[in-house]
Order: structure tokens, then C-alpha cells, then sequence
């Protein structure tokens, strides 16, 4: 059985899989700052938090932007309106490379110091993928508070009448589970959530993005809480999926924290998980080649990107969640699903 706490050099995969092969997106965390306060939230993110990043780092991200051939740049939180230098941000990339792409909670939008940011959205081409646990109230408001539910409704409609959603803007949505469970296929909740959400509240939106709850930051510690930790892990073992290590997002991404340090991932980055010993560590030291062929560092929370029809911050990786492989490698030898 898993233990609460487990090795993070527990895991091996296939080597020659889990290397990277490119950067094509960029993804900056602008700080960990929230107005909400998520049950799953990977890197904790609430109203107490200060980091944030700063011109000087963003002035190196967008030096980077020019230099290389990187054609997305995702900017994450946090949220990221909380920092005074989003727009900065967005204004110079908007010119360098193809896409923007801002991941909100929506109901930041209705801070009075925010009001204006959804326009400012959609006068520079951004990209909206927008997190809305479920598609009913209770839900919702389950995970993330009293009144988040038609807050978020309330700004879903702004957005649409804006052009958002309606194919001149880009509106996503992304569905975590409410639990220590695996997300459904993605095709099946996207249909749903679009019937419910316009049949009822007359909102649209392009997708539905599926991500499996990570078990690092505010999640893990909710299992460990609810001695849920062994069973979640094995069920993720037990879900590898070798059909998804193609597109998993470390494998064309890299991730730049708040102040600068690169990493894999956003989740790798919560889990303060650096990036292989060969490869640098901080933007200033950014080097294309040398981070577009690296090895992946990985720890059992892949787990989670690796189960079922796969996760990536742009959902699920492979259709067909039967197509499982054998499981991952322990460094002992043993097989993820019959560790100890």
C-alpha cells in the first residue's frame, strides 16, 4: 500500500517517452495570490499569498519570447488579474508571439480593481480557459465557496456578449472531479456541461478541458486527512495509461515560476520539483536547446497526468482511455500498482 509520503524519485518511465521534444508554449505563473480558496488547488493559492512576479522577470520571459521560436505563451495563477503586471505582460507578448493564452477563476473579473480586464482581454485576442467545477450550483459552491456558482455565471455571460465563446473569442472551461476519483471522458461532461449551461443559464463556450485533481498541494492534503492518500495513488497506478505519454504537457512546455525558476510543469513547480540537474534553473540562464531535449524530472504525482484518458492543463491526451500499457517502473523494479 502507498504510505502518505512516498519518494519523489519513486518513479521511473519509459526514458526515451519522457523527454521533452520542443518548447512550444511557455507557461508563467504570475504568483500565487487568489481571491478564492480551492478544496484542490495544487499550489494553495489564496487571498494570503504574496508572491508574485515582477517586471524585471517578466522582461526576461518576454526576451525569451522574442529570441525563440515559442509560439504560446500561458500565463496561470494564482489569479493572475491580481497582479499588477498582467497587463504589461499581455500587452508586450500580444506583439512577439501567436497566442495568449490566461487561465481565470471568473469571479476575479468582479473585483472592482478588475472590472475592466474582460475588455482588455478581448481588445488583445486573448484566450480564456476558465475553471467551473461543475455545472450545478451545489457543486460549485462545494468546492469553492458560497455565491462562486452564479458569480461565475454572471461573468460567463459578460464574456459571451463580449464574443467570447461565441467563435470570434476563445472560451474554455475547465472540470476537475469533486473527489478523490478520476475524471469521465471528457467528450461525454463537455456535452453535458453545454446542454446545462446553455439550456439553463444560456451561456457558451468552445471546450471542455478534463484535469485529473494532482495529489500535491491543498488536495493532498485533504487525502491525507481523509486516509484517502494509498487508495488515490493506487488508483492512479492502476489507470497508467502508456498511451498518453505522448502528449503530456512537460513534454513541449516549460514552466517559469513567479520568481523565475523553471520547471516541467506548473504541478512540478508547486511541488518545488526542479528541473534535471543538467538543465538551467532560472530564466536568466534560459537556454532553447538544451531545455527542448531535456529528460523530465517525475514524482508519483504524474500519476495523475498519466491514468485514464491522460490530464494536461489542456485536458485529457488520449481518446481512448482502454489502450492502457504496462504500469511505470519502480526503481526497485516493482511495478506502481503493487508498491509498498
Amino acid at each position: 500500500m502507498w504510505t502518505t509520503e512516498t519518494p519523489a524519485t519513486l518513479i521511473t518511465f519509459p526514458k526515451t517517452q519522457l523527454k521533452a521534444c520542443g518548447i512550444v508554449t511557455l507557461q508563467v505563473n504570475t504568483g500565487y495570490g487568489c481571491n478564492q480558496t480551492c478544496r484542490h488547488c495544487h499550489v494553495a493559492g489564496g487571498p494570503e499569498r504574496t508572491e508574485m512576479l515582477g517586471v524585471e522577470t517578466i522582461d526576461t520571459i518576454l526576451g525569451i519570447l522574442k529570441n525563440y521560436d515559442i509560439k504560446t505563451l500561458d500565463i496561470t495563477g494564482g489569479a493572475p488579474e491580481l497582479n499588477p503586471n498582467l497587463g504589461y505582460l499581455i500587452g508586450k507578448a500580444r506583439k512577439i508571439v501567436n497566442r495568449v493564452i490566461v487561465r481565470t477563476n471568473l469571479t476575479v473579473l468582479l473585483e472592482e480593481a478588475m472590472l475592466g480586464f474582460a475588455a482588455f482581454y478581448r481588445d488583445n485576442g486573448v484566450e480564456l480557459i476558465a475553471s467551473l467545477p461543475h455545472y450545478t450550483q451545489d457543486m460549485v459552491d462545494r468546492v469553492r465557496g458560497k455565491g462562486v456558482f452564479y458569480k461565475s455565471i454572471h461573468v460567463l455571460r459578460q464574456l459571451n456578449e463580449m464574443g467570447f465563446g461565441t467563435g470570434l473569442l476563445t472560451l474554455n472551461l475547465v472540470y476537475n472531479p469533486q473527489g478523490a476519483f478520476l475524471p469521465p471522458s471528457q467528450h461525454i461532461i463537455e456535452e453535458q456541461f453545454r446542454s446545462e449551461l446553455f439550456e439553463k443559464h444560456s451561456v457558451r463556450f468552445d471546450n471542455l478541458y478534463t484535469i485529473c485533481n494532482v495529489p500535491i498541494g491543498r488536495f493532498a492534503d485533504f487525502l491525507r486527512r481523509s486516509g484517502n492518500y494509498g487508495r488515490y495513488m493506487e488508483r492512479l497506478a492502476s489507470a497508467f495509461n502508456l498511451g498518453t505519454l505522448d502528449g503530456v504537457m512537460c513534454r513541449r512546455l516549460v514552466s517559469v515560476g513567479w520568481d523565475g525558476s523553471l520547471y516541467d510543469c506548473d504541478f512540478n513547480q508547486a511541488a518545488q520539483l526542479k528541473l534535471d540537474g543538467d538543465c538551467p534553473q532560472h530564466v536568466r540562464n534560459f537556454d532553447y536547446d538544451v531545455l527542448a531535449g531535456r529528460e523530465i524530472t517525475t514524482a508519483p504525482h504524474c500519476l495523475a497526468c498519466t491514468a485514464g484518458q491522460g490530464s494536461t492543463c489542456t485536458g485529457s491526451t488520449c481518446a481512448d482511455s482502454t489502450c492502457s500499457g504496462s504500469a511505470p517502473v519502480l526503481r526497485d523494479g516493482n511495478s506502481m500498482s503493487s508498491s509498498g
